[in-house]
């Protein structure tokens, strides 16, 4: 029961510094949306800095378990094909779950005030995924399907105009679909300035 009382409050730390920012959400407006009395939440949390802290934690274990971490990188795809097809699949997670859109929304809100939210926000937003597709794009270089150039730049090129879709998705989601054609568009550009041949 406990689990569950600090994971309610987690999700509810999470729906109010995306909407309001850290400084803009007291303890009181916490504690209300849950139902719970302030002496309720003191049994978990000491202070909304840890509550804070604690919900940047699980932001960072959230992503990773889906693609943010090494370990859970994609493969790289087999085709030309197949990158369109593994972009437009991460990029739909990305914009569509809203545990991922809120902490993007907070991130961006946060990130001139808290340190450790400015390097996630680097990471999330920046260097993050060009790690991501640096391997990606150097084994399909390998495998003949893209020229050879510095597979860290490519990746660079190739997730820059990604995120900053994604970034208009948050900031006028009525361009979500917009969004996703142009990303897509922009996948099979890439593919012919940098496919090789397509050996699927």
């Amino acid at each position: 029961m406990a689990k569950d009382t600090k994971e309610r409050i987690l999700a509810a730390a999470l729906d109010l510094f995306s909407q309001n920012g850290y400084a803009g959400t007291n303890i009181r407006e916490l504690t209300a949306s849950l139902g719970l009395v302030k002496s309720s939440m003191y049994k978990h949390f000491e202070s909304k800095e840890e509550i804070w802290n604690a919900l940047l934690d699980q932001m960072i274990a959230y992503y990773g378990e889906r693609f943010g971490s090494p370990e859970h990188f994609p493969p790289a795809p087999d085709s030309l094909e197949g990158l369109v097809t593994m972009t437009l699949r991460m990029t739909e997670i990305t914009i569509r779950d809203e545990t991922i859109i809120k902490t993007r929304k907070l991130l961006t809100i946060e990130q001139f005030r808290d340190e450790r939210a400015r390097d996630l926000a680097t990471k999330h937003f920046l260097t993050g995924l060009r790690e991501m597709f640096t391997p990606i794009f150097a084994e399909m270089m390998d495998r003949g399907l893209i020229r050879r150039d510095d597979p860290a730049m490519v990746a660079f090129a190739y997730t820059t105009p990604i995120s900053a879709l994604i970034h208009l998705c948050d900031r006028q989601p009525e361009k979500t679909d917009e969004a996703m054609a142009q990303i897509e568009a922009f996948s099979r550009h890439f593919i012919k300035v940098y496919g090789v041949e397509d050996k699927s």
